[in-house]
Parts: structure tokens; sequence; C-alpha cells
């Protein structure tokens, strides 16, 4: 007998492990495996104890852990993970799995943790985790979950001590079940878009236990009650980013083991509560970016354990007071753009481990403490404010502390310190807009990490150094609006990474130097208002990237350069000069020659700074010999023919405000930025964060993933203390431009694009490794998602919207096809790539990302227009035709079938498969248009969709001239729109 049972027990262990192997082996075959981690696994092994990132119980064998973190995994989360009966631990983290998450998972009834997080998973949460009683740690966080939260999910969750949701698409409120988890310590549904008042926050106050609570990045609304003080464990709580007014909860001070609290970037209004100096162990205080007011309170100087206090952009008032210096372990303040009066406190240098200092734009005066600059900080700014006297002298600490030094917009004067040239590491130099009377420092051309100079607006003079640029990482250069003298220096062309060059408003001599030329980054080209004489030299015509020039008043002569952007310069960027051929100016046009024709230099009033005169005699000569006439004759004819290649290329004039306004814009984005070893950041008017410009790739090592298209991986990312998001495509490398030249011309073309209906590119990075493209990040989603996976709470697309979208869809093509030579094909066009505004404005996304390709032939016959079935023009798929924008009329005569009707181009069933085309053209033959009209639409006008509908089928024709064109299709749509009676009266 006791045989028996002992084989009896045998066989069961047996089957078992086999069942575990069975399991695993099922789930396997479900995964695409890159590094060949799962090799070992086989199904001839009786047990999988021995298996890589398996675990079993020691006594029965059984699989109690399975650990796949960072194996680069991609394929489903299928079936087989049930049969793991004894399972505790599933960690699948920092992997590429997609599709929806299984509620097979929620067959195992002894899973404690399941870690699903940094994966590219969609769809909802499975209601099915509800019944998984025993789960203590549930994190899911940055994947691509959309929906609300199930409201019954945390039901019988009563032993979760953690859970992570973070960074999804989720929307709505948090479920009141949440209350039920008596046990939670941890909870962070930050980056998500759910929303609803904090009523929901009563339920969290009896979440005793809650260490950490961050409900960052959503769409909350409302006042935060009193209460929290219930939280007696609380030790971070992260409400930022929402929308959250009225007053800080009084009671938040008696959160006794708080370290950590953020409410930045909501409305909160009133005083900071006084119960905050309770905290005796808070150490990160951040209520930046709302609307609070009062004076800055006496007692933050007692709370000792203050290491960040940032209560930047709201409207403190009062004085900085001496009791700051007790704060000793202080490394950032922050302080920006309030109303903050008085000097500043000598104690402030008791602050021995300061890192940062930002009182930018309030109303401190006085002069700058020199003790202040006996710290080693790495960033000051004090711009902005009223601080007299000179610049303080630095010490050695911060001789190699310092990168960022901002003390522009005051009323400093004196000498610019020679120990600045000592600042070994400084990055970012700004002493604009003061009274600085100063020479330029020797040293400038000294600091191996200068990204930007900027100095206008000052009494600077003498000439402009030689070495300004022997480490060449210089990106922007500003001595405008000073008393500069002498030429230009040929040495400026070392300053190849210079993008702004801005000399104007001071009292330069001499020619523009040829070594310009060597400036291929340089955008903006700023010498207006100078004593520049000669011609411009036509090597400048070369500079590809030249954006903006103006070189009005001053002496210059002769014929422009015939390239690049000098044919299509406005009036006002050439005017005030003695004989600029130009169609665009009034007067003589002067040219070099052997006999010069000289000129009456007082023919134009010159105006100039307002310590500038002319005051140079120039003889007027008249040389009536016949070498003379002949040089006459052969200027005539080269002025014509100068007038006649500028009218043919003066098609785009740029006016002088965009000069200021890209200068401003390249200022910005560089501002406190270094330059790359290995790639190159470009942003196009826009401000971007040194943490995006100095490392790309530890950006996309925090970025999201949200989803996958033709031309790669696209991310979602928060950019600078802002936390702006944006979204970041990294593109796929097989045949994409390798040229960085090409790249950048092909990418600022697609930048240039400027319509209500395109999502804006706000600018890219290249490196031999890799390729981003940044733009907007559209939080609403995509029509995809809004027609095929939208959630029950969500509404229908109404057809006034459906209509929206279809027409503004048309126009931003009808832009791209028109406004371009050659037109900007999108190829592309299905409604995951129309992306959707809070007004329900579409916003089209991947346009003109076929440029990049080296091949556009080769790629079309690969497989990566899979993606778009039922999309695909036919004649992309025939060498023989002619690929034009007629390809984007089948793409878009296809959406807006799937916009009326709700379904999908290509639908298969059991036994056949549904062509959408098809299925509208025969219900039209037959009369019975109306059965193919989404089902959610209750409400629409017939007179409106059936026309849409016909569209539609006219656009998809298979014969590419039958189509119209997108031009024709915005006029068609607004005819259909237009009210009945006056339909007919156009007609």
């Amino acid at each position: 007998m006791a045989c028996l049972q002992r084989c009896f027990c045998i066989n069961e262990s047996s089957l078992q492990l086999n069942d575990d192997v069975l399991g695993l082996i099922a789930f396997k075959s479900e995964l695409h495996d890159p590094s060949s981690a799962l090799n070992l696994w086989t199904e001839d092994d009786s047990s999988p104890c021995s298996w890589q990132h398996v675990q079993c119980h020691p006594v029965t064998g059984r699989v109690t852990q399975l650990s796949l973190d960072g194996l680069g995994l991609s394929g489903k989360i299928g079936k087989g993970l049930d049969k793991l009966q004894s399972l505790q631990v599933l960690s699948l983290s920092r992997n590429n799995f997609s599709g929806s998450i299984s509620p097979d998972i929620s067959l195992i009834p002894s899973l404690s943790i399941l870690n699903l997080s940094l994966n590219s998973l969609s769809s909802r949460i499975p209601i099915e985790l509800a019944s998984v009683v025993s789960l203590r740690f549930l994190d899911l966080s940055e994947n691509s979950l959309s929906g609300p939260i199930p409201d019954s999910l945390f039901e019988n969750l009563s032993s979760l001590r953690f859970v992570s949701f973070a960074s999804n698409f989720l929307e709505g409120p948090i479920p009141s079940s949440l209350s039920k988890c008596s046990s939670l310590g941890g909870l962070n549904l930050s980056n998500n878009h759910l929303s609803g008042n904090p009523s929901f926050v009563n339920g969290f106050w009896s979440l005793t236990r809650l260490r950490i609570l961050d409900l960052s990045h959503n769409a909350f609304s409302g006042s935060v009650p009193d209460g929290v003080s219930a939280l007696q464990n609380l030790k971070e709580l992260q409400l930022q980013g929402n929308h959250f007014s009225g007053s800080l909860p009084s009671d938040i001070g008696f959160c006794n083991h708080l370290s950590r609290l953020d409410f930045s970037d909501n409305l909160l209004t009133g005083a900071l509560p006084n119960s905050l100096q309770r905290l005796d162990f808070l150490s990160f205080l951040k209520l930046s970016n709302n609307m609070m007011i009062g004076d800055f309170p006496y007692w933050i100087g007692n709370m000792s354990n203050l290491e960040y206090l940032d209560l930047a952009g709201n409207a403190i008032t009062g004085y900085l007071l001496a009791s700051i210096g007790g704060l000793k372990l202080l490394n950032h303040l922050i302080l920006s753009h309030n109303q903050l009066t008085g000097e500043l406190p000598a104690s402030l240098s008791y602050c021995s481990r300061l890192f940062v200092l930002r009182l930018r734009g309030n109303g401190f005066n006085g002069s700058i403490p020199q003790s202040l600059f006996n710290l080693g900080l790495s960033e000051i700014d004090l711009s902005q404010n009223g601080f007299h006297g000179s610049i303080p002298p630095g010490s050695s600490k911060l001789f190699y502390s310092l990168q960022t030094l901002d003390l522009s917009n005051n009323k400093l004067t004196g000498d610019i310190p020679a120990e600045i040239g000592l600042f070994s590491n400084l990055r970012y130099l700004n002493l604009s807009w003061n009274n600085l009377h100063s020479r330029l420092p020797p040293q400038l051309g000294q600091f191996q990490n200068m990204t930007v100079i900027d100095l206008r607006n000052n009494a600077i003079y003498g000439l402009i150094p030689e070495d300004l640029c022997d480490f060449n990482s210089l990106s922007i250069l500003q001595l405008d609006g000073n008393s500069l003298i002498g030429p230009i220096t040929e040495d400026i062309g070392n300053c190849t990474s210079l993008s702004l060059l801005s000399l104007s408003h001071n009292y330069l001599n001499g020619s523009i130097p040829k070594s310009i030329s060597n400036l291929k980054k340089l955008e903006i080209l700023k010498l207006e208002y100078n004593y520049l004489s000669g011609e411009i030299p036509q090597e400048l015509g070369r500079l590809d990237n030249l954006l903006a020039v103006n070189v009005s008043y001053n002496r210059l002569i002769g014929r422009l350069p015939m390239g690049g952007i000098f044919q299509n310069l406005d009036q006002s960027a050439l005017q005030g000069n003695l004989g600029i051929c130009s169609p665009l100016l009034k007067g003589p046009c002067k040219m070099n020659a052997p006999k010069p024709l000289v000129l009456n230099p007082f023919v134009y009033n010159i105006p100039m700074n307002s310590n500038n005169s002319v005051s140079d005699p120039i003889q007027h000569h008249r040389f009536l010999s016949v070498s003379t006439i002949i040089v006459m004759v052969a200027v005539a004819l080269i002025v014509i023919g100068v007038l006649v290649v500028s009218l043919l290329n003066a098609s785009t004039h740029r006016s002088l405000a965009f000069v200021d306004t890209a200068m401003e814009s390249k200022c910005s984005s560089s501002q406190r930025s270094g330059s790359s070893a290995t790639g190159r950041f470009s942003f196009f008017g826009s401000r971007s964060s040194s943490e995006l410009v100095n490392n790309a790739e530890s950006l996309l090592n925090k970025a999201t993933e949200i989803g996958h298209g033709v031309f790669g991986t696209v991310y979602k990312a928060s950019l600078g203390d802002e936390g702006r998001m944006v979204a970041i495509r990294k593109l796929a490398t097989s045949n994409m431009l390798q040229s960085p030249d090409d790249f950048d011309r092909e990418v600022r073309i697609l930048g240039k694009a400027s319509h209500p209906n395109l999502i804006t590119l706000k600018g890219y990075y290249w490196s031999p490794q890799f390729q981003l493209l940044m733009t907007d990040y559209a939080p609403n989603g995509s029509l995809h998602s809004r027609l095929h996976e939208r959630s029950p709470s969500t509404p229908p697309l109404s057809w006034a919207n459906r209509f929206k979208i279809a027409l503004g869809t048309a126009k931003g093509l009808a832009y791209l096809h028109q406004s371009f030579r050659p037109p900007i094909i999108h190829y592309n066009i299905k409604p995951s790539n129309i992306l959707l505004d809070e007004k329900h404005n579409p916003k089209i996304s991947d346009f003109g990302l076929a440029r990049l390709l080296t091949k556009l032939d080769e790629h079309v016959k690969t497989s990566r227009f899979q993606s778009a079935l039922g999309y695909v023009a036919p004649e992309l798929a025939c060498q023989s035709l002619r690929v034009n924008e007629k390809c984007d009329l089948y793409g878009y005569g296809m959406m807006i079938l799937e916009l009326v009707t709700g379904r999908r181009p290509v639908e298969y069933g059991e036994d056949d498969v549904m062509i959408l085309s098809d299925h509208v053209r025969v219900l039209l033959e037959q009369g019975n248009a109306c059965d193919c009209v989404d089902p959610s639409m209750t409400e629409y006008p017939e007179e409106e969709v059936l026309p849409v509908l016909k569209l539609g089928l006219v656009c998809t024709s298979q014969i590419p001239s039958s189509r119209p064109s997108m031009a024709e299709v915005v006029q068609i749509l607004q005819v259909i729109k237009t009210p009945v009676p006056q339909r007919m009266e156009m007609f």
C-alpha cells in the first residue's frame, strides 16, 4: 500500500512538473527572442527548475518565480502562464510586449507580484485581475493602456501593498473601490488622463498606511480638502500638473514624516499654510507655477532638512529674510517670477551646499553680495531685477563649478571682471542689457564648453578678439548694441558651431570677411547699423542653413550673393547702403571695377547709432573716358542680369521681425545647453531643456513608448522643468538619409510646414547611430483610437465632429500638396496618423517622412506599409505608374469612408472578407446607403452624409487620374456643408 501511495505521489509530481514545462513552452512559442535568452528552454526537460530566469519551490519543485526583465522580448503575453499554478512572482518589465493583458493571468491563484511595466501593452486593464486576491504588488506603468480603471478592480484586493499605473492613457475617475486597499503603501497614477473632482480624496485619507501618493500630471480639478493629516505615514505627496484650485490643506504640516511635497503647476491660491514649518523631515518642496500670494514666510529658515525649494511663478511678496541662511542643506533655491524686493541677505552665503540659484524676474535691488560668488554654484540666474554696482569677482570654488551665469536686464556697471576667464566650465554667459563699460575679456575664447555669449546693449568697446573661437563650441554670439570698433576678424570663420551671429549697432568697419562662409550651421546673421564696406562675399550664398540676414545701414555696394537666402531678402534687410544692387532698393547700384564710379554718399542719409555719424568726405568724380564708358555698359548689363534673376527668385520675402523672433528662439533653445560630441540637436523656434540637449539617449531611456509607425517607434517624453510633453519618433535607420546635411535640409523643409491641421515639428536630433524627430504631443490620441478603441464612457463622435475632421484633414493635405515644390506627399494617410486636439480638430502627423528615404521605390516594395492595409493606393505596388499626390487621395478616401461607417477598411469574418469601399458601393447602388452609417451616430443629416460617402468612393478610384485633387476635395466639402438653399443658389 505504501508503495502504491509513493508511486501515486511520484506520478502526480511528474504531472505537475510537466504542466509547468508545457506552460512555459507554450508561453515561449508566442515570443520573439532576439538575444536567444530562452534558448535553453526545451520541452524535452522534465522540469524547468534548471532553466534561466525561472525559480522553483525547493520542496514541491513547482515554478514560483518567472523574471524576464530587460531581455528585449516582444510578442504577446499569451496562453500557458495559467498552467503555472504555484507562480508567485511574474515580472516581464522592460521588454517590448504588445497587445492586451491576457485575462488568463487571473487564473494563477497564488500570484502576489505582477510587474508588466515598460512595455507596449495596449487596450484596457482587465477586470479579471480583481479575482487575484493574493496580489500584493501590481505595476502596469509605462505602457499604452487606455480607458477607465475598472470601478470594481480593487474590491477584493485588500492585500495590495503597491500599485502603479503611471504613464499610460487611462481616463475617467479613480474608482471608489480603491479605499478597500487598507494595506496600500504606494500608489502611482501619474501621467495619465484621469479626471474628476477631489471627492475621491476622502477615500485616500482612509488609507492610513500610505507612504507614497503620486497623482501628478493628470486632469484632476477642484480643491484639495483638509484631512490629509490622517496619513501619518505619508512620505511623498505629488499632485503637480493638475487643475487643483483653492488653498493648500491647512493641516498638511501634520503629516509628520513627509519628505517630498509637490503641488506645482496647478491653480492654487492663498498663502503658504503655517503648518508647513512643522515638517521637520521635508527635503523637497515645490509649489511653482500657481497663483499663491502672501509674504515670503519668515519661518522657512527653520526647515533645516530642506534641500530643494521652488516657489517660482507665483505672486509672493516681501523680502528674502536673513533666516534663509539657516537652510544649511539647501542645494536648489528657485524663486523666479514673483514680487520679492529688497537686497539679498548676506546670510545666503551660509547655504554652503547651494548649487542652483534662480531669482529671475523679481524686484531685488542693491549690489550682488560678494559672498555669493564664494559658493560652489553651478547656476546663477539673477536676471530681470534691479541689481546695481559691479559684478563680483569669483572665487576658486566658483571657477570650477559655474556653468550658467545670467545677470541680464539689471543696472550693473563697471568692468567685466577679468576673473570671468577662469570659469573653466562655463557654458552660458548672459550679461546683456546692463551698463557695463569694458573691453571684451581676451579670455572669452578659452572656454572649452561655452555655447552662448550674450553681451548685448552695454557699453563694451574695443576690438573683437581674434581668438574668440579657439575651442569651437560657441553656438550663439550676440554683441550688438555696443561700441565695438575695427574690422570683423577673419578668425570668426573658426566659430564653425555658430548658428546665430549678431554684431549690429556697433562701429565696425572694413569688409565682411569671406571666412563667414565657413559657418555651415549659421542660421541668423545680423550686421546692420555699422560702417561695413565693400561687397557681400559671394561665398556666403553657399550657406544653406541661413534663414535670416540683415546688413542694412552700412556702406556696402555691389551685387548680392547668388545663392541661399540673399535673393529673397526683404528691403528692410538691405536699405541704407551706398549701392547694393537689388530691385528692392531705389538709387544707384555701385559695382567694384578697376576705375570705380564714385557715388555721392550724401545721396543717402545713413542713420547710425546715436553716437555715430557719417563724416568721411568722399570725392565725387566723373570719368568720361572710353574705358569708363565701357565699364558703365558692362556694369549696366550685369545689373540687368541681377535684376532679372532677383525678380525670378523674389517670391518669398522675410521680414525683419522674423529675424528678431528667430534670434530669440535660437537663444532660448541653446540656453544652458552643451554641444554633443556624437550628434546634434536643432530646434525650430521652441525652447529646449539642457537635459534634452546634453543627452539624447538618456531622454529615450526615460521616455515612454506609445506606438510604432511605418518610419519608426514613437515615444512621449517630458522636457525641462516645466514638464512639457513632446512626442519623439526614433526613425528606423534602414534607407534613411545618412548625410547630416541632407537630413537637416529635408527636415527643415518639413519644419516650415505650418498649418492648423498639421502636427507641429519642433526639431530633430541627428547622429550616425540614430535620428529623432520631435513634435507636439497630442494627449487626446488618434482618430483610430476614437473610432475603434473608444471606452463605453466616452461618447461617440458626432457628425459635426466627423465632418470637421474630414474637412480639416483635407485642408492640411491640400496645404502639403500646394505649398511646396515638389509637393509633400504623405504616402501613409490613415486614422492612426490623424491626431485630435481637445476640440476634435484634426492634426496630421508623420507627413513628409518619405522625404528622408534615400530610395522610395525600394522602400515601397518592402513590407513597411503592411500596417496601412486598405489605405495604400494600388499604384504604389506598380513601378510603371507615376507616384504623385493621388496616392494621398486614396488613403484619404478610405479614411472618410471609415469615418462615416465606423468600420475598418478591411474586416475578416469567419467565411469571407469585407472590403469597405466595395461594401459602401453596393449599398449605394441598392439605395440603402444609410445602412452603412455608423450606428453609434443616432443623429446625422442625410443630405451631408450621402455626398461624403460618394466623395470617398471617388477618392478611392483604382485609376489615379479619376481621383480629384485635394484642393477640389476641400471645395466639394465646403459645398456639402453649405445649407441647402444657399447651395442651390450657387448652382
